[in-house]
């Protein structure tokens, strides 16, 4: 295992927040209205298109916060009869050198996720599979509606469906995302410390593993 030098995660908060239900039920109550952006549609119609090209009928994966798009490019062989749509919003990490080709069934859009989940579900597209591979913590105790599961969007992202699943270097951040879920869907949903049997999906993953962090994630079938 190569060493590693990533920070382990400091902060002042040990267990899911207690504003948290209350954050869930709100956003439930009052949805999202902020305009979408143009470009974020342009993004969005293109993934679509490059999906109808391949095999309209095919199951979806998305790939949220995708980064430099290591795990586009494995779940899209990982799952070849399935179309793996990669969506980040920086442009410099997904045109960044990938250790595999782009295949056929596999697309990167460099999209804002708030809107490419809006859009998704204005369209009634459900997903096969939905990962959040090693989200923005945010760590700070005030920082609760910047996670995905205390944000506006929060409502959105569940109604896509599939098996969603959420990876972390931060138990906390799993406990509460398996809480909000649970909360939104009456679905049971339990943060569980894991270790990856092969190749480590992302960077971030690598990177921890070889810096001893401990790793953790939720996984719900939404339906």
């Amino acid at each position: 295992m190569m060493e590693g030098n990533s920070r382990f995660i400091r902060s002042a908060q040990g267990e899911p927040h207690a504003d948290l239900p209350e954050l869930v039920r709100r956003h439930f109550a009052h949805p999202f209205r902020k305009p979408i952006l143009d470009y974020n549609r342009q993004a969005y119609a293109a993934a679509l298109a490059a999906r109808a090209g391949w095999n309209p009928k095919a199951p979806l994966i998305l790939d949220a916060g995708c980064g430099v798009g290591w795990s586009t490019l494995r779940l899209a062989e990982d799952y070849p009869d399935h179309f793996v749509i990669g969506v980040d919003q920086s442009s410099d990490r997904i045109e960044r050198g990938k250790p595999l080709a782009l295949p056929g069934n596999a697309v990167f859009a460099r999209a804002d996720l708030v809107d490419f989940w809006r859009l998704l579900q204005a369209d009634g597209v459900r997903l096969a599979r939905h990962y959040l591979l090693y989200p923005n913590p945010w760590p700070k105790i005030g920082h609760l509606a910047r996670r995905w599961h205390g944000h506006a969007i929060f409502p959105s992202l569940l109604a896509l469906g599939g098996v969603l699943e959420c990876r972390s270097n931060w138990s906390v951040y799993i406990d509460e995302m398996a809480l909000a879920i649970a909360l939104a869907t009456g679905r049971p949903a339990v943060g569980e410390a894991w270790q990856p049997s092969g190749e480590p999906l992302t960077p971030f993953e690598k990177k921890y593993l070889a810096s001893g962090h401990a790793l953790h994630r939720v996984v719900v079938d939404l339906g």
